[in-house]
């Protein structure tokens, strides 16, 4: 299979100490930033300012996930401050097509993310206005969650639409990543996953990611 990356949420991240919890994910591939406004879903965690401190002390690049009302109006701020990755929710964004190509414009890769309950199909058709496509495998709002099979054949027919269209589209899984799901979502045809718990929640965190790389290339 393609590589496949592990982008570590800290969300199951110590708060107090994030440049430190930074420092042992040293080996993934980015690290992954839940943005969450209490509203859209029910949690509140960080913002852009914090979300900038985090990207100037990061050796790595920003995976930024924005869980937020109104993203036409706030995810443009995140791809202006440099964030190399931003993704917003189809079911909060009023003009998804208009709204990646300012994230694209403002030189972030623009990524479109989908509740497991949303359907993929009408949004196919809007691949080639994406660099990535966020399937979640929970519901978004807290970490800790048990991984949705459900979501399975979702994964698949966007990965499917991915590689019919030939298109650089990465189909990233969000959500009870565990070495055990992993190998199911990864066969689905994922790319990208992100862990929170099943990375932060080991005492070594860079062993977790070099076992859940090695368990998503068992294929």
């Amino acid at each position: 299979m393609a590589h496949c990356c592990i982008n570590p949420s800290i969300l199951s991240a110590d708060f107090v100490n994030l440049e430190a919890e930074l420092q042992r994910i040293s080996t993934a591939d980015a690290v992954h930033v839940d943005v969450m406004d209490n509203h859209f879903v029910p949690n509140l965690t960080i913002g852009l300012p914090v979300v900038q401190r985090i990207q100037e002390v990061s050796s790595l690049p920003l995976d930024a996930h924005l869980m937020i009302a109104d993203p036409d109006r706030w995810a443009p701020a995140y791809a202006e401050a440099g964030i190399e990755s931003v993704t917003f929710h189809v079911e909060a964004a009023k003009a998804p097509v208009r709204l990646a190509r300012e994230l694209r414009f403002h030189g972030a890769k623009a990524g479109m993310a989908l509740k497991p309950a949303t359907a993929v199909e009408p949004y196919l058709d809007l691949l080639p206005e994406m660099d990535l496509l966020l399937i979640m495998t929970v519901e978004p709002g807290f970490g800790g969650q048990a991984f949705l099979d459900v979501t399975l054949p979702k994964i698949r027919k966007a990965a499917n639409a991915v590689a019919g269209s030939g298109l650089p589209v990465a189909i990233q899984v969000d959500g009870g990543v565990t070495e055990e799901t992993i190998v199911r979502a990864a066969e689905a045809g994922a790319t990208v996953f992100v862990a929170g718990s099943a990375v932060y929640g080991q005492t070594d965190p860079e062993q977790a990611i070099a076992s859940l790389r090695a368990a998503a290339k068992v294929l």
